[in-house]
Order: C-alpha cells, then structure tokens, then sequence
C-alpha cells in the first residue's frame, strides 16, 4: 500500500472519529426534550429530567391522558408507559447476549421500556434502558 493510501485512509478514520464524537455530544437538550414531546401532541409538558441514561418527562397525551414518557438521549424517540412491549423478556436476554452485555438480570418491563441490570462488555455493572420494539440499549447508568 503506497504511503497516501495510508495516509488517506488515516485521516479518514480521524474525521470519521471526531464527526462521531461530535454527534454524541449533540445530546438532547431539556428545550429539545420539550420541543419533541410538543410535535408529538404532547401537552402540560413537566418535570424534565435526564436520569437513568434517559429522558424523563410527566405530560398529557393527545388524548388527554396522563402519561409518563421516556426519550432516548441520541435519538429523541419517545416511549410512553402505556406502550406495549414487542419483545419478550426472553427476546432482551438474548439480544443483551449477543450485543456483549453478561449477568444480565432484574429484567423488567415498566414505563413503557425494558430495563435490566448486567455487566457491558468490559464488565462493569451497568443499569440499562431498553427499546421495547427491538431490543437496542437506549441508555444506561452505572451501578
């Protein structure tokens, strides 16, 4: 390989790094957070607050209900608690499994996403948040 195919490819890998730590750090904002939930319908929009490795929010649905919802920090996506689960607990096991995560346990489905406990992939004890749709970790904390 001739030295400016490495060093193209170099400098390529660098941009490609930096422009995907700088989308991680375009975190969701609380203004963000409000403004998703209010072009989704939301109303009476309270108590934002980023804990667990999630958004969390008190609102009213379009429907008038009250409703508990959680937003993944990367993506905006909104998950009420009155969502059902697509995935079994079986199914996030297995997908935690494969994705690295060992010792996975305390799976529970509550407010409209799993969360469990388990070691990542680097064994540390982590706290996780997970899409009831297909099983991706939306969030997470140490515990």
């Amino acid at each position: 390989m001739s030295r400016t195919v490495v060093l193209r490819s170099t400098v390529l890998a660098i941009a490609l790094t930096v422009s995907g730590t700088a989308l991680a750090e375009q975190a969701l904002t609380e203004a963000k957070v409000r403004a998703q939930l209010t072009e989704q319908g939301y109303t009476h929009i309270n108590d934002i607050k980023f804990s667990d490795g999630v958004w969390k929010a008190d609102a009213r649905s379009a429907e008038g209900n009250r409703v508990d919802v959680r937003l993944d920090p990367k993506t905006g996506r909104v998950y009420p608690d009155e969502q059902v689960a697509n995935l079994s607990e079986a199914d996030v096991r297995a997908r935690l499994a494969v994705a690295g995560y060992t010792n996975v346990h305390d799976v529970d489905y509550e407010d409209g996403i799993w969360n469990a406990e388990a070691d990542d992939p680097a064994g540390r004890d982590v706290e996780l948040k997970i899409d009831p749709r297909n099983g991706r970790v939306i969030g997470g904390d140490k515990d």
